[in-house]
């Protein structure tokens, strides 16, 4: 009974296990890259902003197409002036509908109006200068659309290098806790032995502490870069990624630019965003010329419901002018040439700020290359120190101490090469970045 009891113990903690577990997902930067184009919530969002201002454009369809609409209207007045309208809309006046009394007293009179009414645009300057404005916006969205997916791809090569690093430090925390372990095991024997003293022990007892405590910091910087990851692609499934490429230096085509290009994706973007701006500016100051617009309808009267038994139509031509609206027009104009100067000021702001971030990406770039040669160095010095000192401590010729600083040392050396190629890459790409066109 007890043996049953154990097994079905056993079952059910195994059970709990497997449920509590996360699921370890191995994936390669080319799959991230992938499923981000496919499913990331910000690329959806520039779409549907692009989707917004094609809406836009699309409306203002309006200048060249004709406005149609259909109505159908039923009265039933005794106006002496509507009644007699009516009737003759009708066609159904006779002599007798002239006698005065009818005339200034009615009976009710019924009418029912079909109506179909087109209006078409024929010169309306400023609305030829609003299409013009919002196919800028558009144009300018579709280019900001580009440089959104290229800034993604850079952040993913950036989280997924992140994500490499976390590894590489969990294999080098994995490796010094075990040579601490090694080391611990070696200080109990020779304490035993006599050889040792207990705060030596102790010592190593608080090396091998220390490394587990960064050993659990560094699984925690894993599962924070993955779940950046799995957010990048609009990924739910709570699953722990692995990178299946190791972390190696990298080096992309760099692009030898002085300067920024002025053909670069987000540059373009905004230069056409000022020109929206300038064509709002001419739009608001062509409301003080005349617009030409071409107007008709055809109509059906009846005395009863959905007839049509009287018709007639109507075409005409109408050139307006609104001559002073107050202030309202100036004010308008004044706004939107205040918003032009705006925007180039906001452009030629942007170059500068790009150039800027340019020159201090190449700065950075050169920074790490040096610095990978100097961290190379230092790890290995580092590993054939340790490497001599645990061959003395075996021996009883070194010090504890001096075995744990070394231990320390070559433990730190390695996350900082590991650190230094990450920064190398990340500078190569951070160049390739600002200097796509």
């Amino acid at each position: 009974m007890k043996n049953n009891l154990y097994i079905l113990t056993f079952c059910f903690l195994s059970f709990v296990s497997i449920l509590n577990a996360q699921d370890i997902i191995p994936i390669s930067k080319a799959d991230v890259l992938n499923r981000v184009k496919e499913g990331n919530q910000t690329i959806k969002i520039s779409k549907e902003d692009f989707n917004q201002a094609r809406a836009d454009y699309r409306q203002t369809n309006a200048i060249f197409l004709p406005n149609i609409a259909v109505s159908h209207t039923g009265i039933s007045t005794t106006n002496p002036l509507m009644a007699f309208g009516s009737k003759l809309n009708q066609e159904l006046l006779t002599a007798n509908d002239f006698n005065p009394a009818l005339l200034n007293d009615p009976d009710q009179t019924q009418n029912f109006a079909t109506r179909i009414e087109v209006k078409q645009p024929l010169i309306n300057m400023d609305g030829l200068y609003q299409r013009k404005a919002a196919k800028s916006k558009m144009e300018a969205m579709t280019f900001q659309i580009e440089r959104t997916n290229d800034y993604l791809m850079f952040e993913v090569n950036k989280a997924y290098m992140q994500l490499q690093l976390a590894y590489k430090a969990v294999d080098v925390l994995k490796k010094a806790l075990q040579a601490a372990e090694s080391n611990k095991k070696l200080a109990d024997n020779s304490f035993k032995q006599g050889y040792l003293q207990q705060a030596d022990v102790l010592a190593v007892e608080v090396r091998v502490t220390e490394v587990k405590n960064q050993l659990q910091m560094a699984k925690s910087h894993v599962e924070n870069a993955s779940d950046y990851i799995s957010f990048l692609m609009n990924d739910t499934s709570n699953a722990l990624l692995k990178p299946t490429d190791s972390l190696t230096i990298n080096n992309f085509d760099l692009v030898a630019a002085s300067q920024v290009s002025t053909e670069r994706s987000d540059i373009k973007a905004m230069q056409l965003a000022s020109n929206a701006y300038e064509s709002m500016n001419k739009a608001d100051k062509m409301t003080f010329l005349p617009t030409l617009n071409a107007f008709g309808s055809y109509e059906l009267y009846d005395d009863n419901v959905f007839q049509g038994d009287a018709n007639g139509y109507l075409v005409g031509v109408q050139l307006s002018w609104t001559i002073l609206d107050g202030t309202k027009r100036f004010g308008k104009s004044q706004k939107s040439s205040a918003a032009y100067e705006k925007s180039k000021l906001q452009y030629e702001q942007y170059l500068s700020q790009s150039q800027l971030e340019l020159n201090k990406a190449k700065r950075m770039f050169m920074d790490a290359e040096n610095k990978l040669q100097l961290s190379k160095l230092a790890m290995e010095q580092s590993h054939e120190s340790l490497r001599i000192r645990t061959n003395r401590f075996e021996e009883g010729l070194e010090k504890t101490s001096d075995l744990l600083i070394a231990e320390t040392q070559f433990a730190q050396k390695q996350l900082e090469y590991y650190q230094t190629i990450f920064e190398y890459n990340y500078a190569q790409a951070y160049l390739q970045f600002l200097t796509k066109a």
